[in-house]
């Protein structure tokens, strides 16, 4: 299931795009533990196994942004916008090292009352 809840940043897809050169195709998954708290992990797409609670957000270009179930249900009335800030990026996401990293900002969109 696709969303189209998720955007990026002009920093966010240039990143991106060194990323892929690196090391071709790639997948973000939100992480939602404790260690890299709102960052969005971003994986060899062929390394990452995509599990049957995962909700497809939408994609960035052509590279697919992936949340667990539970977490979409808590921001599911809200769009994500990944961004890019100094620091070093999670341990096992791909912008480790290069002194960037993605994070995740969020939008919450207006809600009908009474609509899930």
């Amino acid at each position: 299931m696709s969303l189209g809840k998720v955007s990026a940043t002009r920093e966010a897809e240039a990143l991106l795009a060194e990323i892929i050169a690196d090391h071709g195709p790639v997948l973000f998954h939100q992480s939602g533990g404790c260690c890299d708290g709102s960052s969005p992990m971003c994986y060899p797409r062929g390394d990452f196994i995509i599990g049957d609670n995962d909700v497809r957000l939408g994609e960035i270009g052509d590279t697919p942004v992936y949340i667990s179930a539970s977490q979409y249900e808590a921001w599911k009335h809200t769009d994500l916008i990944i961004d890019v800030v100094p620091g070093r990026g999670g341990m096992f996401s791909l912008e480790n090292g290069r002194e960037k990293r993605f994070l995740t900002q969020s939008m919450i969109r207006n809600v009908e009352p009474g609509a899930s």
